[in-house]
């Protein structure tokens, strides 16, 4: 049976020409669509300062999330960790777990932006420690007792609706990260396919239980259309303002290509890439089906600052002619 997922995080460049409030209208009502066709999970990213109003505080969103939907998981990813009060971010996944009813995952990176630890006055260099920090304080806030926290006794309450609280996934694109993820957390969420096999070897090295092979998704764009061509001419800006985006942030950390972002020559260069697709409901169907117990479609419906009603087109498409079409 196929799987579905919604990703959002809401860049809203001025070109776009619709304001950040109708931004995340649209993405509620757009949560409420996905929940009542059966859709696994929503996806909600964070970044800071940045000029096209990404998500800054995905927390408060997920709330909402939880008023428009009944089964949907909603997974923050990825939380830059050394940019957060640990105890702070302890109680407020809490409270959005209990809103939830345990519906709540979230993934702890240690951010790559320099603008952003300037934004926030945090050194990069303290990254990993800052991350790993993150993970103990979490684990020991969600018990409800009381923990020692930086030389004094703290204690954070009400616990979260998951015994134990939300499992924490560690993110990554290096070596160092993957393994740290199989030292300390409960999973591993790797920017890039190559760097799995690295937290796999950790894991067994460390007698724990083999994770297997990499069956993760992708961050590849798809938008259904019945002329591709005509809406790969709607999409491209849309599509450029994201991969420049990411690209320019990726190569001043040294990270350009992972993800499979990098500030694109032109549109023409970019749709060859791959990574953004416009494709018909029935090439998604037939891929769908071939792909069997294993089939998985994500839609980023807001990427790059699509307009709600262009994404629309695409999602009304998926439920009027992929789903009937799926075996």
């Amino acid at each position: 049976m196929a799987v579905f997922a919604l990703r959002f995080d809401f860049r809203n460049p001025d070109f776009a020409g619709t304001t950040m409030g109708e931004r995340f209208a649209a993405a509620l009502d757009m949560v409420e669509w996905a929940d009542r066709l059966g859709f696994m999970a929503v996806t909600l990213s964070e970044h800071h300062g940045s000029e096209d109003g990404y998500l800054p505080a995905p927390l408060p969103l997920a709330a909402a999330i939880t008023t428009r939907s009944r089964n949907m998981m909603i997974n923050i990813a990825a939380v830059p960790a050394p940019l957060h009060d640990a105890l702070h971010l302890a109680e407020e996944i809490a409270v959005v777990d209990l809103i939830s009813q345990g519906r709540v995952g979230v993934v702890l990176a240690n951010g790559y932006v320099q603008s952003e630890f300037d934004m926030f006055g945090v050194s990069m260099k303290d990254r990993a420690r800052l991350t790993t920090e993150t993970v103990h304080t979490l684990r020991a806030a969600w018990t409800g007792e009381p923990f020692e926290y930086r030389g004094r006794t703290v204690r954070v309450t009400p616990k979260p609706f998951q015994p134990g609280g939300p499992p924490i996934i560690l993110g990554g694109s290096v070596e160092a990260a993957a393994r740290r993820a199989a030292r300390i957390a409960d999973g591993f969420m790797p920017s890039s396919a190559g760097v799995w096999d690295f937290y796999r070897d950790e894991m067994v090295t460390l007698g724990k239980e083999d994770p297997g092979p990499y069956f993760g998704v992708g961050t590849e764009f798809l938008h259904l259309s019945k002329d591709p061509d005509r809406d790969w001419e709607r999409i491209a800006p849309y599509a450029m303002h994201e991969s420049n985006a990411y690209g320019a942030n990726m190569a001043a950390a040294g990270t350009e290509g992972i993800g499979g972002f990098s500030v694109a020559e032109n549109a023409d260069a970019l749709r060859r890439t791959g990574q953004y697709r416009v494709i018909t409901p029935q090439q998604f169907a037939a891929e769908l089906n071939a792909a069997g117990t294993a089939a998985f479609g994500l839609f980023h419906p807001l990427m790059g600052g699509i307009p709600p009603e262009l994404a629309w087109e695409s999602l009304r498409l998926f439920e009027s002619e992929v789903l009937p079409a799926l075996d």
